[in-house]
This record gives C-alpha cells, sequence and structure tokens, in this order.
C-alpha cells in the first residue's frame, strides 16, 4: 500500500507538536524575551476587551501550549472581539468562518479543482489554513463539518481527496458558541470538545470597565487601531521553548491526581480523558513561563485546572438536579486533592 501523498501548504512550520530544539542554555533568555512580548499581546487585548485580563492571560497561554479555545457565553460579551484582538496582535495569518446549517466541511478544509488547461486537479485551501481560525457560533454547523476540525486541532493536518496538507504553525482555532440560544443548533459532542484546550466564560464586565468601554468605543472601535506586537514565528519559538519548561515529578504527579479524581467523583458521570492531563501540564508549563520561570509550581496547575478541565465532565443526573456545575466539581477536587510540599509555591 502506498503512503498517502502530503502537500506543505504552510508559510512558517508544520503545525503540530514543536520540533524544534531549545538548548537548555538558551531557555533562560527565551523565557525572559516571551515574557516581554506576551506581556504586550495581552495588553493589546485587554485594550479591547476591557476589565477582564484573565481572559487574555489564558487565551495566551493556549496559543503558547498549542492548544485550542472554546469561547462559550451569551450574546455581545465580546467572544468574538476576544478571538479578533488576539488575532490582530500577531503578525500572522488569520481566517473566519461563520458557522451556519449549510456550511459544508469542504468549506473549512479546502476544494480540488480541476484545470483543464493543465488537464491537473489545483487544491484551493479553506480559511484552516490559516494560523488563526474564528470559528463563530460553532454549535449551528452540521455534526459533519464540525468533526471537520478534529483532524486539524489533534493533527495539525487535514486530508482532502486522499492527500493530507500540513497546516502552518502556530496554528490556534478559537470557536465561539451560545451556550443559551439553542434552537436551530447541534450541540458538540464530548470527542469534539474533548479536543479544545480550554474553556473560557467571557462574562459581564463590571461597572468601571463597561464604563471605560463606552468611552473608548464612542467614536471608535479599538479594533480598527490594533497593531500586531509580535509575529507568528516568534510565537513558535516561544512554544518549543514553553515545552522545556520543566516540570518535577511532583508536579506530573498532582495533575494526575487532580484528573485521576475526576474518574471517580460521585458528582460525575464522566472524567477527564489522559489527553486533559497532557494538556493540563501544557497549560500550565506555558503559565509558569508567562510569569518567567522555567519551573511549572502547583499554582500554576491550580489557576488552569477549571477552564481546562470542566468542559470535558460529564454531571451526574443527581448533580444536574441540584444545579451544580462542572466548575463547582473541579473546585471542589482541587480543594480536597493535597498540594504536593516539595514544590509547594
Amino acid at each position: 500500500m502506498q503512503p498517502e501523498p502530503v502537500l506543505d501548504t504552510s508559510t512558517t512550520a508544520p503545525a503540530g507538536p514543536g520540533s524544534g530544539g531549545v538548548p537548555a542554555g538558551d531557555l533562560p533568555g527565551l523565557v525572559d524575551e516571551l515574557v516581554e512580548t506576551t506581556s504586550r499581546v495581552r495588553a493589546a487585548v485587554e485594550s479591547v476587551v476591557t476589565g477582564r485580563p484573565h481572559l487574555a492571560e489564558l487565551t495566551v497561554a493556549v496559543l503558547l501550549a498549542e492548544g485550542h479555545l472554546l469561547v462559550e457565553d451569551v450574546p455581545g460579551v465580546g467572544k468574538t472581539t476576544l478571538a479578533k484582538a488576539l488575532a490582530r496582535s500577531i503578525d500572522c495569518r488569520v481566517g473566519r468562518v461563520q458557522f451556519t446549517p449549510d456550511l459544508l466541511p469542504s468549506d473549512l478544509t479546502g476544494v480540488s479543482i480541476f484545470r483543464a488547461a493543465t488537464h491537473e486537479f489545483e487544491f484551493r485551501p479553506g480559511p484552516v489554513f490559516n494560523n488563526i481560525v474564528i470559528g463563530d457560533e460553532i454549535n449551528r454547523a452540521s455534526p459533519k463539518t464540525q468533526s471537520a476540525l478534529l483532524e486539524c486541532m489533534e493533527e495539525g493536518q487535514t486530508t482532502v481527496d486522499g492527500t493530507t496538507h500540513r497546516l502552518p504553525r502556530p496554528f490556534l482555532v478559537v470557536a465561539t458558541q451560545n451556550p443559551v440560544e439553542m434552537e436551530g443548533t447541534y450541540p458538540l459532542p464530548e470527542a469534539q470538545r474533548d479536543r479544545f484546550t480550554a474553556r473560557l466564560a467571557v462574562g459581564y464586565p463590571d461597572r468601571e470597565a463597561e464604563m471605560l468601554m463606552l468611552d473608548r468605543q464612542e467614536a471608535a472601535t479599538p479594533l480598527d487601531h490594533l497593531q500586531p506586537v509580535t509575529t507568528g514565528a516568534a510565537i513558535v519559538r516561544f512554544a518549543d521553548a514553553v515545552r522545556h519548561v520543566h516540570a518535577a515529578g511532583a508536579v506530573k504527579q498532582y495533575v494526575l491526581d487532580l484528573v485521576g479524581a475526576t474518574r471517580h467523583h460521585a458528582g460525575l458521570r464522566l472524567g477527564a480523558s489522559p489527553r486533559a492531563s497532557l494538556q493540563l501540564l501544557r497549560v500550565a508549563k506555558a503559565i509558569a513561563a508567562m510569569d518567567g520561570r522555567d519551573h511549572v509550581l502547583p499554582d500554576d496547575v491550580q489557576r488552569v485546572v477549571g477552564p481546562v478541565v470542566a468542559h470535558r465532565l460529564i454531571l451526574s443526573t443527581e448533580s444536574r438536579l441540584a444545579g451544580t456545575t462542572p466548575e463547582q466539581v473541579v473546585a471542589d477536587i482541587v480543594q480536597r486533592t493535597p498540594v504536593p510540599a516539595a514544590v509547594r509555591g
């Protein structure tokens, strides 16, 4: 059996696990540069999405962890604005998809067109062949179209007409959905929710932040004036550096203890997968690097365990009837799980 042909359509490096080596001696300098650059990116995002700095922090951390982000909340709170602000703060290719019930998988991945002049097929890439892909209202697309993202998100490639096309690095999918209005929607299956590294709820800004938003956007939209503060190539270097941030054995055991506890919690019907353990550690490494450290602390894990794990959980019937949320279950697990004393921050 012949192997599938592979067509590289990227402009930088193929998406997927970082392959660039980072010598141990270079890591401290890279971390210092990472802190400076990500601070500028976060400031750019916060200039548009006011009053909620934790959103920018987690969004950048997911980008450095080479994951994907699901943003859920009611209309008008800034879900798409958050994604656009991140995209405009980085000088890289950006694609946007408005998911609708009639959207086809080929509308995402691309299509091969036959050229009569050359008697050959020419591949026209779809919007997934961008560094940052913004998917608006992903739950309005059919399950077939939703599933077209699975290979892209997990493997950094897509297969069209038997040919595998690699996606560029960095590669981040930021998908939004409205969890309230369910008419005409297709809820994401558990397999696809598990592909998202973290889930964010934007939430309402406080009164002071909303007043600042009114002042800033009274005459113009801040997005129109947002300029890139870094490049996609720099983000790739930082993502490779994040993978080399040290995680002690005790920290890894702590990650396993937290994720493992979800599989035996009385309030859950389904716990988190091994993928959750891997992605929790990766995001914790990104948080540590953004704080200027080359090692992970249990505090880093605690800061991101809710957004990384909660959306993967399925509540038991009793928990749903009692009004318990997955976030509350995760908070209970964090409170009950001992913190390793040897690396306590």
